[in-house]
């Protein structure tokens, strides 16, 4: 198994570059103080798509030759992937075919048609989302183009990670939040690909530890009936994702449903930003760990905004 490395992350960030936004790095003396840290927060709920997303799908879909892309490109996602796979799609002028569950908010099957992308629907299992995609891809020859179990993927999400530690070079942390562990695994290879003494931390929802549980083993345990407020951290790492978090990632924290809605609270009243519950994690985890993180210098990934206003936590 290759796995990429710090200059492979560089080489994603030239190549997407005149695509992305160089999102801002925001900061709040109010939970600083709250914190007792110099928190930085990356905020990719500002990029395209509205989530780190479109940088991973960016980078693979310009990766693929002319042969590969003639055809298209295709995905299963309920979520943020879908609608940035479309708009990289959109951006090469080539085809997208997205299978989606039936019952995804109305809001990300507009996005994702706003794209150009054809949508095709499916009862939301993952065998109903397997097996739609694999007749997609008989269809339309479209070339599969995986959320995290990537290798072009993750270099391209690992350059949020990139920006950050090019704006704030002293950070003594970095923490991101995990699901399938694409954001993860980058950010963990440009963070000790900088700077081995950086700590890179991962957080994840107490409702879909797996990854926790995965780390603490040393062998992958799949999620099972995950429930969290955290929609976009319910997948379970891939055997590259779990291979690359193994080498690099220093600690697992875990966040309460609780406090995942504190802080997403917390920021959008102290900072006056629309983040999503996924992006929430790291800092409920900081939240109730607030020793391990005292005078430290903090980067946190901020993952994405999207959210559905009409069924708010708070």
């Amino acid at each position: 198994m290759i796995l990429p490395v710090l200059s492979d992350v560089i080489s994603a960030h030239n190549k997407i570059e005149p695509y992305i936004h160089n999102t801002p790095v925001l900061s709040s003396k109010s939970i600083n103080s709250i914190i007792g840290a110099d928190i930085y927060f990356k905020c990719e709920n500002f990029q395209k798509v509205g989530a780190f997303k479109f940088r991973g799908a960016t980078h693979a879909v310009l990766n693929l030759s002319e042969q590969e892309a003639k055809k298209g490109v295709t995905t299963h996602s309920s979520g943020n992937h879908a609608a940035a796979l479309s708009l990289a799609a959109q951006n090469r002028k080539i085809p997208s075919y997205i299978v989606m569950p039936e019952n995804t908010p109305e809001i990300k099957k507009k996005a994702v048609s706003g794209y150009d992308a054809t949508i095709f629907f499916c009862k939301p299992t993952l065998e109903a989302r397997e097996t739609t995609l694999d007749k997609v891809q008989k269809e339309t020859g479209a070339y599969f183009i995986h959320p995290y179990d990537n290798f072009n993927v993750i270099c391209g999400q690992g350059t949020a990670a990139l920006e950050l530690l090019k704006e704030k070079e002293d950070l003594e942390i970095i923490i991101a939040p995990v699901g399938g562990g694409g954001l993860l695994s980058g950010t963990s290879i440009s963070a000790k690909g900088i700077s081995k003494n950086i700590e890179v931390i991962a957080a994840e929802p107490e409702m879909a530890n797996d990854t926790f549980k995965s780390f603490k083993s040393g062998k992958l345990i799949p999620s099972v009936n995950p429930q969290t407020i955290a929609d976009g951290l319910l997948t379970s790492l891939s055997d590259l994702t779990f291979e690359i978090i193994r080498n690099n990632v220093d600690n697992i924290l875990l966040a309460s449903e609780k406090s995942i809605v504190e802080a997403m609270k917390l920021i959008w009243e102290r900072m006056k930003i629309i983040i999503e519950p996924s992006s929430a994690v790291p800092l409920a985890a900081i939240l109730e760990n607030k020793g391990k993180f005292k005078n430290k210098r903090v980067g946190i990934i901020i993952s994405g905004g999207n959210v559905d206003l009409t069924n708010l936590p708070f």
